[in-house]
């Protein structure tokens, strides 16, 4: 692929080595490292200018994944690249689209400036919380969905009488979706939240005894939502339970309760490094690196990518 770079910042690593790795290229040698008081420093140390860059980076917590991001942009840009584009398997801070409260900010706006004023020409995403965010950017925006990669891994099952079970009302596009590609049911959990990562299961909306069940979201935070439903299909006479989630954040008690809950099989991708200490058992991560590598190839050579949202 003439013209064209792969860079990499430290929030996911192996997921950028993958798609060099489906692209068949080396990743560019890119020095990052601090300073004592723990200043990021930024430098490419290839020639990219006049280059196609994509720039890969989750930006998941800690909140100086997006510093680096903003760096390595800046730095293609003062290096002249021709194009730079921001590869964001997930998109921290994307609950924060709106202002639902008096004075709070509207994080997932605020960091859509930041991108682009540091010079991002185009951005390629996978499973916004909110579809809108691709509204909150004057520059093209590419929004890919996980689906596909769910869907082969839940083929292979062969499971009896599916049921897909949204969440909440939310994810009831993403469950209908997964249910036709499945040729399953759909059913909704209709939940309340008394408080920020607290979820209480009210009611099921659909017909789940004595069939599979698969729970869709596009993020699995503190499993309090998930735990819930499961123990609430459970209840309702539900056979096998199975969990996917695009992004993987399983935050605080998260491993523990998704351990505890009767769930088969949770599969998640790899939008985000897992550390060892927040995996457990049943949890199955399935790669986008195929998928993303696709994508990057077809922005490259500018083809059309509206093929791989199936």
């Amino acid at each position: 692929m003439q013209g064209f770079k792969l860079l990499s910042g430290t929030a996911n690593r192996p997921l950028a080595e993958e798609i060099a790795r489906h692209l068949g290229v080396e990743l560019c040698r890119v020095t990052l490292s601090r300073f004592a008081d723990g200043e990021i420093f930024v430098r490419i140390d290839e020639n990219i200018r006049g280059a196609d860059v994509f720039i890969v980076q989750p930006t998941s917590a800690p909140a100086e994944n997006i510093l680096e991001l903003l760096l390595l942009i800046d730095a293609a840009r003062r290096a002249s690249a021709a194009r730079i584009t921001c590869v964001m398997p997930y998109y921290g801070y994307s609950r924060q689209d709106r202002k639902d409260q008096p004075r709070v900010a509207i994080g997932a706006k605020l960091l859509a400036n930041m991108l682009e004023t540091a010079g991002t020409d185009r951005l390629l995403g996978i499973d916004f919380h909110q579809h809108q965010l691709q509204g909150f950017f004057d520059v093209p925006v590419d929004h890919l969905y996980a689906a596909p990669v769910f869907v082969a891994h839940y083929r292979k099952k062969e499971l009896r009488d599916l049921v897909v079970v949204a969440p909440d009302a939310g994810a009831a596009k993403m469950a209908r979706g997964f249910a036709k590609r499945l040729n399953g049911a759909l059913a909704i959990v209709d939940k309340r939240r008394p408080a920020a990562n607290v979820a209480e299961v009210v009611n099921v909306v659909g017909e789940v005894d004595g069939r599979d069940c698969l729970i869709t979201d596009d993020m699995i935070d503190t499993a309090g939502t998930v735990a819930e439903s499961a123990r609430a299909l459970k209840r309702l006479g539900a056979r096998d339970i199975y969990v996917c989630a695009t992004h993987a954040l399983l935050s605080g008690p998260a491993a523990e309760r998704l351990s505890a809950a009767p769930i088969e099989e949770v599969a998640v991708t790899d939008t985000i490094t897992i550390p060892p200490e927040r995996r457990f058992p049943s949890l199955r991560v399935l790669s986008v690196g195929e998928l993303l590598s696709k994508a990057v190839r077809y922005t490259h050579s500018d083809q059309s990518v509206s093929s791989l949202f199936d």
